[in-house]
């Protein structure tokens, strides 16, 4: 049973999520906590990973998240999520978050940016295969790229941190 899965585009498992940030999400500082940002990342990749893989995948790691502006009470965050590489039951997903600020007229502006990987899981929670991305157009080839140096760096501390206790 190594027959391979069809190919699926890119544009197949994209997914976008839009919230309004209320007083419940604020922080000390008087903007949205970093924590409830980062529950909005994982849900809208979770959801792209789903789509994508045709049923459940869980997170299993986040290689980066990026604050880039802060984000208030009252703004319209949207985030936009696709997968950029996959493996055999794995997938890298792509988050960009985008604010529109409720108290400024102009354009919505780019506040955080996130890269998580996902495994299709089966209903017994066993890894399970997934369909290649097939990247679009030279942005989704870019990312795709992108996506095996991650892997690539993600793989190679693991090795390094197993060797160092291995010491």
């Amino acid at each position: 049973m190594d027959e391979e899965l069809p190919g699926r585009p890119t544009a197949h498992g994209r997914v976008t999520l839009s919230k309004i940030m209320t007083a419940v999400d604020v922080n000390l500082y008087g903007t949205v906590h970093g924590g409830v940002l980062m529950k909005f990342l994982d849900d809208v990749a979770g959801a792209a990973a789903a789509r994508h893989s045709g049923g459940t995948a869980v997170t299993a790691a986040i290689d980066e998240i990026l604050f880039l502006e802060p984000v208030r009470v009252g703004d319209l965050v949207h985030a936009y999520a696709q997968v950029n590489w996959t493996g055999t039951s794995s997938m890298e997903v792509g988050v960009k978050l985008v604010a529109e600020r409720w108290d400024a007229v102009g354009p919505a502006i780019r506040v955080g940016t996130a890269y998580l990987v996902f495994v299709a899981v089966d209903v017994a929670g066993s890894p399970r295969p997934v369909p290649p991305v097939v990247p679009s157009d030279v942005d989704d080839h870019r990312r795709f790229k992108e996506a095996l140096i991650r892997r690539d760096h993600r793989l190679a501390r693991r090795a390094a941190i197993q060797k160092a206790r291995a010491e």
